[in-house]
């Protein structure tokens, strides 16, 4: 169930009637039978939903599939199901499951997240309040009182069905309640060049995809407050400064009289720096974010000099991105953009440094041409509504091949590109300021309730 409901899919109801089924799976079992269900479902599970890291290397790909099933296999061991309430453990271990997928591997790899599933269903509301591991627990706290249909009788069936719809319910009704406040509307234009996909970049003509993604902004009319274009539009020896991408960019600027935020790869020594560099409607360069979360076996090479002597991995990433530093901002003559670069918008942590800091609007310039299926794109797009829903603001994903979008802070996608087509994404959004309690907090709150909710069971069985 919880495959068919992954992204691109996401249909909602098949995470809760996923954790229905699992409870009553592991329902009396002891430790070894709850290993042996865990294995199952996470070799079905990532086994089906990770077919697209394959398109790079096999080996690649049944190395995370193995390593995500260990890890659903520990999280479900972790449900003391033999004893009395253990089945309520079945939420926070799924909870727990997700935050240690975006520390880990390679310090993070969140793209089988079961939460992306839960943007159009009812448990997304709860974003606000707890980010999206209290969306987790929420969806899989109702799953848990489906089962309690089954396994519970009389009296105890009506108390679990009534606890759960509070424990799913109430949390989704508070983060419903949580607004930001508007503090004015951003002309924008999102663009999108168009090209071929499933192609890696050391196997592309860089100065055709930039050549693809200017041919659509040079038809912009009129003058927008803002231009977003995709990462690694521009490919340069040393610094973007006075380089032929820069001018180009600048002429671009003035043109339109409006501020342009352009990805741009620097190669510098033996490795790049990815970032994204903001030109003022001057045409002079005003700020830049480095991207800090590289994507592994994409933008870096984890152990390079060891693996190497196993395989060639030059000729797939000849050079390690450089990890940038700094604030996830930037400040333009509209105010605070917060900016975060492709993967990283997977990642809560880096759009909440964004917001924290001031920022108003996110930006997200990314690059998911390398991919043959719509798997990745769809998935980021996830990614940045959820974040939208999160953080309370808007979010503009921009692409080279796809998908581009405009998101606003409820989540709506109110623009979408078509995969592999150029587009041109314009429209008038909301700015927002104000925190939301997941701003403020994180994920800390969700985390230790996920840690009670597991020892309190265990601790009440060692009692009884």
């Amino acid at each position: 169930m919880w495959a068919l409901g992954a992204s691109p899919r996401e249909y909602w109801p098949l995470l809760p009637l996923g954790a229905a089924v699992l409870t009553i799976a592991v329902q009396g079992r002891g430790l070894y039978g709850r290993l042996l269900v865990g294995a199952v479902t996470g070799a079905v599970l990532y086994g089906t939903t990770l077919g697209w890291i394959g398109g790079f290397a096999f080996a690649g790909y049944l190395g995370i599939a193995v390593v995500e099933t260990l890890l659903l296999t520990a999280a479900v061991a972790l449900i003391p199901a033999t004893r009395p309430g253990g089945r309520w453990a079945l939420p926070a271990a799924l909870v727990l499951l997700e935050a240690v997928q975006t520390r880990f591997p390679f310090d993070g790899f969140p793209l089988p997240d079961l939460v992306y599933s839960q943007l159009d269903g009812p448990f997304a509301a709860a974003a606000p309040l707890g980010g999206s591991l209290l969306v987790t627990a929420c969806a899989a706290t109702a799953g848990v009182g489906l089962a309690a249909l089954v396994l519970a009788r009389g009296r105890a069936r009506v108390v679990s069905v009534g606890v759960a719809a509070m424990v799913a319910v109430l949390p989704v009704l508070g983060g419903a309640a949580i607004r930001t406040a508007d503090s004015g509307t951003l002309d924008v234009a999102v663009v999108q060049g168009g090209g071929p996909r499933g192609l890696r970049a050391v196997f592309t003509d860089p100065q055709a995809t930039t050549d693809r993604q200017f041919a659509v902004a040079e038809r912009i009319a009129g003058s927008p407050d803002l231009v977003l274009l995709p990462e690694t539009v521009i490919s340069v020896d040393g610094t973007v400064a006075g380089s032929a991408g820069d001018r180009r960019t600048a002429e671009l600027a003035r043109s339109l009289d409006a501020t342009v935020v352009v990805g741009v790869v620097e190669r510098q020594g033996a490795g790049f720096r990815n970032a994204a560099v903001l030109w003022g409607p001057d045409g002079s360069i005003l700020g830049r974010y480095e991207k800090e979360h590289r994507v592994p076996f994409g933008e870096y090479i984890p152990a390079r000099a060891l693996l190497e002597q196993l395989t060639d991995l030059t000729a797939l990433v000849p050079r390690d991105a450089i990890p940038g530093k700094g604030t996830a901002l930037l400040d333009s003559p509209n105010g605070p953009l917060g900016v975060v670069i492709s993967y990283e918008v997977l990642f809560a942590d880096r759009v909440r440094e964004a917001v924290t800091a001031g920022g108003e609007i996110v930006l997200v310039p990314t690059n998911a041409a390398s991919y043959v299926t719509e798997d990745v794109p769809a998935i980021e797009v996830a990614g940045a509504r959820m974040r939208a829903l999160e953080f309370g603001r808007t979010v503009l994903q921009s692409a080279p091949t796809g998908y581009s979008v405009v998101v606003l802070p409820d989540g709506t996608v109110v623009g979408q590109s078509t995969l592999g087509e150029p587009a041109l994404l314009r429209a008038v959004v909301p700015l927002r300021t104000g925190l939301t309690p997941y701003a403020l907090a994180g994920d800390l709150p969700v985390l230790v309730l996920a840690a009670l909710a597991l020892l309190v069971p265990a601790l009440r069985g060692r009692r009884r």
